[in-house]
């Protein structure tokens, strides 16, 4: 596995006493969340990457605004057509 470290102030931490385990976690969500998004990740991978289950990554991002399935105008059509 890979590391990436990142320096940041103290004041950063967006609440005070929030330790940096905390925020080193909202930030590994906050980049698999990203990465999912624009289509570089599978949702597998990007639950893998912040260290949740699948399901669980799909609720989050939901939570966070990000759609689980992305589908155009024409794909969404074709989704829901009826056959009768």
């Amino acid at each position: 596995m890979n590391t990436v470290t990142f320096e940041f102030p103290v004041d950063a931490l967006a609440l005070p006493g929030a330790s940096a385990a905390s925020l080193a976690s909202e930030a590994k969500f906050m980049l698999a969340l990203k990465l999912f998004e624009v289509g570089r990740l599978s949702s597998g991978k990007a639950a893998k990457l912040c260290g949740m289950g699948r399901v669980e990554f799909l609720f989050a991002a939901g939570r966070a605004g990000v759609s689980a399935v992305a589908l155009d105008e024409d794909e969404m059509s074709a989704e829901f057509a009826t056959n009768d």
